[in-house]
């Protein structure tokens, strides 16, 4: 390892010496945040300053992710106040991403406003994005399917990829960890012509370091070695109308599981625990104005996922095929910025447990799912002071009909420094079981649907207010959103009623999310600049008992409290330091029976520091991630029996224990060193 980081600095030096001048020098002075001036366009699909959005919409730029470095937009995405990305498996590292609290489910991920990635690849999906091509980040929390359809019903993020034609010619980030995590990030831009741009971008990921720091036989960070290409075209038309077509492949191989595991000669045997996924996918996205006098867009998506994994002896191999095809009409008329147009979307799964079964199991049913959908949305603008936001959508699904959702948003600006929002919306959910319940499947339980199912379906309120203003010391600017959803038909499985059977109902109750989140941005000055986000959070169900009472349950993997932190400071002669950070209160995790863990996690915060020297073309950075060191204690039930061969011995296992992966609510990676090397030809 030594070695690998000598060599990198060495080659660092050589190139930046014959590149660096002598006048190469940095100002002591930052300028005010523009982020509100900042151009979006997940909140109305079209695009409009964020202070005139009258949905709130957090914006997040590359140069952000670049003070913590990650390997996957998976872990940067943490990074962000009121998002946990969680993982839900010690082994095999497969998790979601919460917005406020809510499963992964209920979290909708866009690739250039396109749903690329959902169901069965929300993690693959986002594991691979290389970080080189990504422009923005935008977030918006609470319901969205008004626009959005199903999935954005807690809220969404829409992952902006870079303008061929305004990228930089060549990028390219390469870095190292003392865990021997080795990532590769390069994107390059050419031109065919004058009308046509393009940018080319690949990222490999290897770790294959096997490390068992707890003593438990397992490995504590999943193996993995990842490739993903990305290309997206821009063609120059007549008047600036749009057209572009992007595509993305990725390829995994990952596994994680006890230390002697070799997948040549135990993946899916039952002497030697691993969990093993390859992962096949491919995805396709594109965007055509029409050329008419009117705003006519045309969009279109197509995921081809395939994931072929061993949860121990247990197979599972699913393909998934996703496709999607929008088309709006944008119109301005009067004091009326009008939106409206139709959506189609096609959803072929299929899988190898009893879950794509006919009634009688006799007979491969993969499941087909469209959805048909239309929508409008009218923005009004009374004056600068005052505009509202009318929405409504209607899906139709074969099984759950008509569904509709409605939304609106009211935006007050009495001066530029204070912005109030109030906005009310509800958000629907075509659940896929199988997708979201596929461990579950891996036996022989016959699936039950009790009832015909209805949707589930949220209603959500939040009020944001955003001030911002420039002082003597610099620009202040803090961002407080207070929301409240009731989610109702919550679709849940039931495991324990009869053994042999899955049984899935609506939820005889409702289910809340409720909380504050506020974030504050200072600017100084001096070239120092403060970002400190803290959100309270509450996600509970209440369901009814055998005596038709109704109970309430605290959501798993759902802390009360949690925040973020980061810390800029620019020296002269272009070095930075960056102190970044997250922190975790208490959270509810899956226990079992007579379990001896606890049931509720510890507080812990995870902490990283930065050091970066800049030239005119080059970057070097290296840091420390987990300072202090934070894992968490015996996360695995019963390591040593991962196959529950004894599990029923009365002597050894009295309370009857059984393996589990699932008790996890913090990285099992300790502290760790890296470094890196960034090029850029603008």
């Amino acid at each position: 390892m030594k070695k690998q980081i000598t060599t990198l600095i060495l080659l660092a030096s050589t190139i930046i010496n014959a590149q660096e001048t002598p006048n190469d020098s940095i100002k002591n002075n930052i300028e005010p945040d523009q982020s509100l001036n900042e151009v979006v366009l997940t909140g109305t699909m079209k695009p409009v300053s964020r202070t005139e959005s009258p949905v709130p919409v957090e914006v997040y730029t590359a140069k952000y992710f670049k003070t913590n470095p990650n390997p996957s937009l998976f872990e940067s995405i943490g990074m962000i106040n009121g998002i946990q990305p969680q993982i839900n498996c010690n082994v095999c590292a497969t998790g979601d991403i919460h917005i406020n609290g809510m499963e992964g489910p209920y979290t909708m991920i866009l690739i250039d406003g396109m749903p690329i990635v959902s169901a069965l690849s929300t993690v693959y999906g986002l594991n691979g994005i290389p970080n080189s091509l990504v422009e923005r980040i935008e977030v918006v929390k609470g319901p969205a399917s008004s626009l959005y359809g199903t999935e954005a019903m807690g809220g969404l993020i829409n992952i902006i990829t870079k303008d061929a034609a305004k990228a930089n010619k060549f990028h390219a980030d390469i870095y190292t960890t003392t865990w021997l995590e080795n990532n590769v990030d390069l994107a390059y831009k050419f031109n065919i012509g004058e009308n046509v741009n393009s940018l080319l971008g690949v990222n490999y990921f290897k770790y294959a370091n096997k490390q068992d720091k707890n003593n438990d036989n397992f490995t504590d960070v999943t193996l993995q070695d990842r490739v993903s290409i990305f290309n997206k075209w821009n063609f120059k038309r007549e008047n600036n109308r749009v057209a572009n077509i992007a595509a993305r492949y990725v390829y995994e191989d990952r596994w994680g599981g006890e230390m002697q595991y070799n997948k040549k000669i135990h993946r899916g045997g039952d002497k030697v625990y691993g969990e093993s996924i390859y992962t096949n996918r491919a995805e396709v996205i594109g965007m055509y104005q029409l050329p008419t006098t009117e705003n006519i867009y045309t969009q279109f998506s197509y995921n081809y996922h395939e994931q072929d994994s061993y949860y121990g002896a247990d197979s599972y191999h699913a393909k998934q095929h996703v496709a999607f095809w929008q088309m709006y009409w944008d119109k301005v008329i009067g004091k009326h910025s009008l939106l409206t147009g139709a959506t189609f979307r096609y959803t072929l799964y299929d899988d190898n447990t009893p879950g794509t079964l006919n009634y009688d199991g006799t007979k491969n049913m993969p499941m087909e799912t469209p959805l048909p959908g239309i929508f409008v949305q009218d923005e009004i603008t009374f004056n600068p002071k005052h505009k509202l936001l009318l929405g409504y959508r209607f899906d139709y699904e074969k099984n759950h009909k008509g569904i509709h959702s409605p939304r609106v948003a009211y935006k007050f600006t009495p001066n530029k420094t204070h912005t109030f929002r109030a906005s009310f919306g509800t958000g629907f959910r075509v659940v896929n079981l199988f997708t979201e319940d596929h461990a579950a499947l891996t036996g022989s339980r016959e699936v039950i649907i009790k009832n015909d199912l209805n949707p589930e379906k949220s209603y959500n309120g939040n009020l944001n207010y955003v001030y911002n203003k420039t002082f003597g010391f610099g620009n202040f600017n803090l961002d407080a959103t207070a929301f409240y959803s009731y989610f109702t038909n919550k679709i849940i499985g039931d495991f324990e009623t009869n053994q042999n059977q899955i049984i899935y109902d609506n939820l005889d109750g409702h289910a809340v999310s409720q909380g504050v989140s506020v974030n504050a941005d200072i600017v100084f000055q001096i070239p120092l600049r403060v970002n400190l986000g803290v959100s309270y959070i509450d996600v509970y169900r209440k369901e009814r008992n055998e005596e038709k009472i109704l109970e309430k349950t605290q959501q798993l993997h759902s802390p009360k409290w949690s925040g973020n932190y980061s810390v800029s400071y620019t020296f002269p002669k272009r070095w930075m330091v960056n102190l970044t950070g997250n922190w975790y209160g208490k959270m509810r995790l899956p226990i079992l029976e007579n379990d001896y863990r606890p049931e509720y996690s510890d507080t812990y915060m995870l902490t990283n520091i930065q050091v970066t020297k800049s030239w005119n073309q080059f970057e070097i950075y290296g840091g420390v991630k987990n300072l202090f060191n934070f894992v968490p204690k015996d996360p695995l039930m019963r390591p040593f029996d991962p196959f529950d061969n004894n599990a029923d011995d009365p002597v050894s296992n009295p309370n009857g224990y059984t393996f589990d992966t699932a008790y996890n609510y913090a990285p099992l990676q300790g502290i760790r060193g890296f470094i890196g090397l960034r090029y850029t030809i603008r």
